[in-house]
């Protein structure tokens, strides 16, 4: 995480505040002490809030995609078990 802001000293120095974040990383902004607001750089944003890919999606586009399975069941009786 980059620096931290006072919310009054953000306000005063946004071009700086939003400098940091593009170079420097996400800037962290309290009010009152307590964390309040984050200023990311776009790229950040869009890396964050893209759509993750699904599983299915992930299957299929896995170099594995087209390796046939074979999935036969076995015969076998099941074997029994105390309880």
């Amino acid at each position: 995480m980059g620096k931290v802001w006072q919310l009054q000293e953000a306000k005063n120095r946004l071009s700086e505040v939003v400098a940091e974040a593009r170079t420097s990383g996400p800037q962290l902004i309290t009010r009152r002490g307590a964390e309040a607001a984050v200023v990311l750089s776009i790229e950040e944003y869009r890396r964050l809030v893209q759509p993750k890919q699904g599983l299915a999606e992930f299957l299929r586009s896995s170099p594995l995609a087209q390796v046939e399975l074979e999935l036969d069941r076995s015969q076998e009786l099941s074997r029994e078990v105390e309880l």
